[in-house]
């Protein structure tokens, strides 16, 4: 019964809008009581601890909730109401896994008001939230840039909810903080963190070091670091790399060195990463072939090199035009059993496009997926771009239709740049398929955009009925 509701709400989107939640979960109100988890009661007398052979697992215990999985195959957020509400008339009654599992996916979205409400009836029916919940919000929070609210829910935690902080959620709002710039503010949170009980860890004053390198500081990000240093908190490889990182980027290499070496002394063992930032220095210093001989370095020091390591060294031959050593890079790696991600790849792609060699970031497109990588949204997008660009528009169609398969979607302006070309090149079918997956994915041309693509259809004596036809209705 439920998996034919699944499908229904797949096919009916709008059929509870996300307006009538508040009128939804009222409902919902009268006819469930107060519960925060199912409990699971034993049927007979438990034994005596020492007669039970094994202590099931908590995950054992917890009956499975088909709504989770289900909402998992929902991305829009009406229909994951819909699917809620429907599980709901069939006399499931939710509790805080569905709930929270509801207010992620409404987060995600970006429905903050629907969040909102579901927020309200959590906390007028007394249901216990876990501070991951929290946490996942004030992230959702940050991204938006809602910055206030991030704030206002932390604080409300305990208060409203019934859940104290912890320096995890604390974390969550400096980082919020500063990733939006609001540097003041975090640092008056910090300064006030011993009000509300939390003993600042290394994860907090990373985030504060970060802030100040973020802004050009290198005086304030050091003060931070030896206050983190006098209050007894042992510093972490990210402590150390974030800095170097710092150095290096300004030319700096033999300060990010002396950094290097006091972390070995300090017993940190420096990661992939730590090598990669010295490279990176190096390369920006000219000095490749220093950089290269770290990276072999670095084995006999016992770290492992991964791809980052790599791609500080494509990226300095991408750069300088050393397209045949980048490709001997990427044998290099083959032969090491190193395998290339998407980001390797997209960079030689990208290097390809910009060149006008469409053909070979084509090639490049097929092999990574011969090789079991699978191209995101920006690896399409360059390469029907390129095709856009040197006018090859029927090829530029083909990599758009893998684009649709792999379900991404190109920038509006690389559409109407295909479809401008396959008008131009009299491919009225194809213009017209286009603009039929638009409307598939609920994607719209601004006004400026129409008016360009009706007077070039317009401009020609080719038949382009059919395109008026999809323009108009």
């Amino acid at each position: 019964m439920i998996n034919s509701r699944v499908k229904q709400a797949s096919i009916n989107p709008s059929r509870l809008k996300i307006q009538n939640l508040a009128q939804f979960i009222t409902t919902n109100s009268q006819s469930q009581p107060y519960h925060s988890h199912h409990s699971h009661k034993p049927t007979s007398k438990s034994s005596p601890k020492t007669e039970r052979p094994h202590k099931p697992t908590r995950n054992l215990l917890r009956k499975p909730i088909p709504l989770l999985a289900d909402l998992k195959q929902i991305h829009d957020p009406d229909e994951a109401i819909s699917l809620f509400h429907d599980y709901q008339q069939t006399g499931f009654k939710h509790d805080y896994p569905t709930y929270s599992c509801l207010v992620y996916k409404l987060a995600k979205s970006r429905n903050f008001e629907a969040v909102e409400t579901l927020l309200g009836y959590l906390q007028a029916h007394y249901i216990r939230c876990r501070e991951t919940l929290f946490i996942g919000l004030i992230r959702h929070y940050g991204k938006a840039q809602l910055v206030d609210k991030a704030v206002e829910l932390f604080h409300n935690m305990g208060s409203s909810f019934n859940c104290s902080h912890s320096i995890q959620s604390f974390n969550a709002v400096l980082n919020v903080l500063v990733d939006n710039g609001r540097c003041d503010a975090a640092n008056e949170m910090l300064r006030s963190c011993s009000k509300n009980g939390i003993w600042l860890n290394s994860v907090s004053f990373n985030i504060i070091i970060k802030m100040w390198l973020e802004k050009g500081d290198w005086e304030m990000a050091h003060q931070v670091f030896d206050e983190m240093l006098e209050r007894e908190v042992e510093p972490t490889v990210v402590t150390y790399n974030c800095q170097i990182g710092f150095l290096c980027k300004r030319g700096d290499v033999e300060g990010g060195k002396s950094l290097f070496q006091d972390m070995i002394r300090k017993g940190k063992k420096p990661n992939a990463v730590s090598y990669a930032l010295l490279m990176e220095g190096l390369c920006f210093l000219g000095k490749y072939k220093e950089a290269k001989k770290l990276m072999f370095d670095m084995e006999y020091q016992g770290c492992k090199v991964k791809i980052v390591n790599y791609g500080v060294l494509m990226t300095d031959l991408l750069k300088r035009g050393e397209i045949g050593e980048a490709n001997n890079l990427l044998v290099e790696m083959k032969k090491r059993r190193i395998k290339p991600d998407v980001v390797i790849y997209n960079m030689l792609i990208i290097y390809f496009c910009k060149e006008g060699k469409t053909i070979e970031a084509y090639r490049m497109l097929v092999d990574m997926q011969i090789a079991g990588c699978n191209p995101n949204a920006a690896t399409y997008r360059v390469v029907v771009d390129g095709f856009c660009k040197t006018r090859e528009f029927e090829e530029g169609l083909k990599v758009l239709n893998a684009m649709l398969m792999s379900k991404h979607f190109p920038r509006m302006e690389t559409v109407r740049c295909l479809i401008l070309g396959l008008l131009d090149k009299g491919k009225v079918e194809d213009a017209c398929f286009v603009l039929e997956e638009m409307e598939k994915r609920k994607k719209r041309f601004d006004f400026d955009s129409w008016e360009v693509i009706v007077k070039d259809s317009c401009s020609s004596d080719r038949s382009v009925s059919r395109l008026l036809d999809e323009l108009v209705f």
